[in-house]
């Protein structure tokens, strides 16, 4: 059974289902529920409060200023804790003009950030620049007002910036060959995960060995890069399952599986639960409406 203030239901706003830039407060999502398009970046900004947010059935601890990185695809539930503020903010690659801004060094670092989900912690002097211009933006998007798209679009380019300071500060300048294979091997995969499922799919690509890039993608990030690969796979799958109707021959086709039986046992060994029991949990936790 559902509780109180405890989720935010899935909700699609007709109204603006195409724009591609949309920014709401927590407390507005914990009301009226959120979208959760496939093809659109997001961030979730923590500004105030201890509690948690679930994401994708997972639960974590989140402590304010926390900012939360999500690439496309990867979000199909998300709950936050009652005491939690902040914002959430999504965007498309249009809608930053990606060729623009990849000329630029303040947008680069910020982009590449998204090859992998993960939390930015950012400090409190530039939270509250950060929250200023969150406020600004948070009106301009509520009054459909002429030029509104422009408006945004410099708004947000602001707030990268802000962010790209906070990365600059915890990251080295420059990049290693091996993080920057790492990089294209996480792009690529987001690109092909249905339809190549093998390291040296990815290696011949990326003009190295099959070892050599299990091993950079390990040093990097404790995993080899087959690793990667299945969970990316299975993270779509998942993603696919929760919605109540979805069925395991569909998602095995989508996902590219000619066989039922390896679908099934893929799932099995790489989430550790069957796919039909994963449903029943993913159903469970939906909201009723």
């Amino acid at each position: 059974m559902k509780q109180a203030n405890d989720f935010a239901p899935l909700h699609f706003d007709k109204a603006s289902c195409c724009f591609p830039f949309k920014i709401h407060a927590i407390e507005w999502i914990k009301e009226n529920g959120i979208d959760l398009p496939n093809d659109y970046f997001m961030l979730i900004w923590i500004t105030a409060g201890n509690g948690y947010y679930r994401l994708n059935l997972q639960k974590e601890a989140v402590t304010p200023n926390q900012l939360l990185l999500i690439k496309p695809g990867r979000l199909h539930n998300l709950k936050f804790s009652s005491s939690l503020q902040g914002y959430v903010i999504s965007f498309t690659d249009s809608f930053l003009d990606i060729e623009d801004y990849g000329r630029e060094p303040v947008y680069s670092p910020i982009y590449q950030m998204f090859n992998q989900t993960q939390i930015i912690t950012i400090s409190s002097e530039l939270a509250k620049d950060m929250i200023d211009i969150s406020e600004i933006m948070l009106k301009e998007y509520s009054r459909h007002n002429l030029y509104r798209s422009e408006i945004l679009k410099r708004y947000f380019k602001i707030f990268l910036i802000y962010l790209s300071r906070q990365l600059d500060s915890e990251q080295a300048p420059k990049q290693s060959r091996n993080t920057a294979i790492l990089q294209n091997f996480m792009t690529l995969l987001d690109k092909n995960f249905r339809e190549n499922k093998m390291v040296a799919d990815y290696a011949s690509r990326l003009a190295v060995t099959p070892n050599y890039l299990n091993e950079v993608v390990k040093k990097l990030t404790g995993q080899p890069a087959g690793h990667h690969i299945r969970q990316r796979v299975a993270a779509e799958a998942k993603r696919q399952a929760i919605h109540p109707d979805s069925c395991m021959k569909k998602i095995a086709y989508d996902l590219g599986f000619c066989d039922l039986a390896h679908f099934s046992k893929f799932f099995k060994n790489t989430t550790g639960i069957s796919f039909s029991d994963f449903k029943k949990k993913g159903t469970i936790l939906q909201p009723v409406f």
